[in-house]
């Protein structure tokens, strides 16, 4: 008997705080996740790393012996300022020497990849008046580009995920939920073939040093907003239509970008993620609903009772000597 008593006080005090148990949940996986994602970049990568640093220190030891007029630190002072120009996007190589960094085109996709949040880093501002108007123009712009898009997928996805699941659903008589996960899983099909393989083998014609897989890994990184900065297109050396091509790449990612958004929106819509999501929200209080269903029905009582008050004013104002009569005479006698 007690057991049972306890189990069902347990059982009610778990229904009772199942979004702070679920929300608890959701914050360990995420916790666990980042360590997931630790380890396995720690152990797939550091022994490239460790093979990169012998390969450099062998490099090093080899042009010192070659050149005996060269010491250690002159060298490792060149090769600092080599680096830090590299760090700004400037290079010393003469195969790179005929691109610039900042001309229109180059501006252009720079402030693309500023406003929508990507940063590559491949080229940032040298001076302090760069580096300051960058963050005014961020400050105002990052807001702005979120307007943008939103207002944009908002539009798209009336016409490209609701319209359609509405008509499936009303002219043929299916299930308004299965033609929503349909429609949604051929939406993502269509967008990862269109913005992630075709760009992918683009790119991997175009540039000399990708191959497919460097292709596809630029096109997501990109479109998800990582923007790692190893690879960026339309720097390699004598690249032909430079300026039309960074014009088509910055195109690219700004359709890709609203195309990524209308496929998250139109798996947000689905009502089984909808009910998932919930799981992990904090739930109203019944006290608090009421509160706002009072405050609602008065501020519709209000403006009813303004719009029914608002014609006898009109026909006030219009009828101003009948008005004027009837409160001076009423008794009507007052004239004689």
């Amino acid at each position: 008997m007690l057991q049972s008593l306890a189990g069902s006080s347990c059982v009610r005090l778990v229904e009772r705080h199942r979004s702070a148990w679920c929300f608890g949940f959701l914050v360990l996986g995420y916790l666990l996740y980042l360590v997931f994602g630790a380890v396995v970049f720690s152990s797939v990568e550091l022994p490239y790393e460790d093979l990169l640093r012998q390969e450099l220190r062998k490099l090093k030891r080899r042009f010192l012996e070659e050149h005996e007029c060269l010491s250690e630190q002159q060298l490792e002072q060149f090769l600092g300022r080599v680096l830090e120009a590299s760090n700004y996007g400037v290079s010393v190589l003469s195969n790179a020497s005929g691109n610039w960094n900042w001309d229109f085109t180059s501006a252009l996709f720079f402030a693309s990849t500023v406003l929508s949040t990507t940063g590559y880093g491949h080229t940032v501002p040298l001076s302090d008046g760069g580096k300051a108007f960058c963050i005014i123009y961020s400050v105002i712009g990052i807001p702005f580009t979120l307007l943008f898009l939103t207002a944009v997928v908002q539009r798209v996805t009336i016409h490209v995920t609701r319209r359609p699941v509405l008509y499936f659903h009303v002219r043929w008589g299916f299930s308004k939920q299965m033609v929503a996960i349909v429609h949604a899983v051929l939406l993502g099909f269509v967008t990862v073939s269109c913005f992630f393989f075709i760009p992918a083998a683009v790119f991997s014609i175009l540039e000399d040093d990708w191959n497919f897989l460097e292709s596809f890994y630029f096109c997501f990184i990109s479109l998800s907003t990582i923007g790692l900065g190893d690879y960026v297109p339309g720097e390699g050396y004598n690249q032909k239509f430079r300026e039309l091509y960074k014009i088509g790449i910055t195109c690219y990612l700004l359709l890709g970008l609203i195309a990524m958004l209308v496929v998250l929106e139109t798996f947000c819509e689905l009502h089984e993620l909808k009910k998932f999501r919930k799981m992990f929200y904090v739930k109203k209080d019944k006290d608090e609903d009421r509160v706002h269903i009072i405050e609602h029905d008065q501020l519709s009582f209000s403006s009813i009772a303004d719009q029914a008050g608002g014609p006898k004013e009109d026909r006030k104002q219009n009828e101003p000597f009948v008005s004027l009569q009837s409160s001076a005479h009423p008794d009507g006698s007052a004239g004689n």
